[in-house]
């Protein structure tokens, strides 16, 4: 069985999703939660279903490099197979990408490669895509690679956008996709039910 580690900056719904899709359907080991600060309510979730959880905060590491360098000690100590991130807001050096390379996937707010790369995180995602008045918006699961967002799409769900949207609500209506998306990519990808051929993936039954 495929082991994973879960990268999070924040709450962990996401993370949540995977963990409630692996007890219904046991299909990874979740091995690792990797935290970027403490304190934040991923590290608890991870807590309550007896994950590890490791903090690798910037006041720890100031030097990216060194940070990611431990990181990947620890991840091949634990043999992780893949790595998930779910709310991970701190660069990621080139270095670390290809060391990992088609075994990193993000989850994206937008359907990509709209409202994506530098700067498009969290409600700042939901308010260009009002700003700019697109009728529909959603998620994306990618693989990851040094430009951000850029890596190869996986998986969208698209969301309509409603006249009377905030920000919020709109995040609140996509976060349900993505917690449906989400676990059902690292599912797949854990049954090695995903292949990539260039720029175009085929997810298989």
């Amino acid at each position: 069985m495929k082991r994973i580690a879960v990268f999070a900056s924040g709450g962990g719904t996401d993370f949540q999703s995977v963990i409630d899709a692996n007890e219904r359907e046991k299909f990874c080991d979740i091995a690792l939660l990797v935290a970027s600060k403490r304190g934040i309510g991923a590290i608890e979730r991870a807590q309550k279903h007896g994950i590890r959880a490791e903090v690798f905060a910037k006041a720890d590491y100031p030097d990216v490099e060194e940070l990611y360098s431990v990181l990947a000690r620890l991840l091949d100590g634990l043999k992780i197979d893949y790595i998930v991130l779910a709310g991970w807001l701190k660069i990621i050096p080139e270095s670390f990408i290809k060391r990992y390379e088609d075994r990193i996937i993000n989850i994206h707010p937008s359907l990509i490669p709209a409202f994506c790369g530098g700067g498009f995180y969290g409600l700042k995602v939901h308010s260009a895509v009002l700003e700019y008045g697109a009728k529909i918006s959603g998620c994306t699961v990618h693989f990851v690679n040094e430009v951000p967002d850029g890596g190869v799409i996986i998986a969208q769900r698209a969301v309509e956008v409603a006249e009377d949207d905030t920000p919020e609500n709109l995040q609140a209506r996509i976060l349900k996709e993505e917690h449906v998306l989400l676990p059902y990519c690292v599912k797949k990808l854990c049954e090695g039910k995903i292949k990539k051929n260039g720029r175009k993936v085929v997810i298989s039954e």
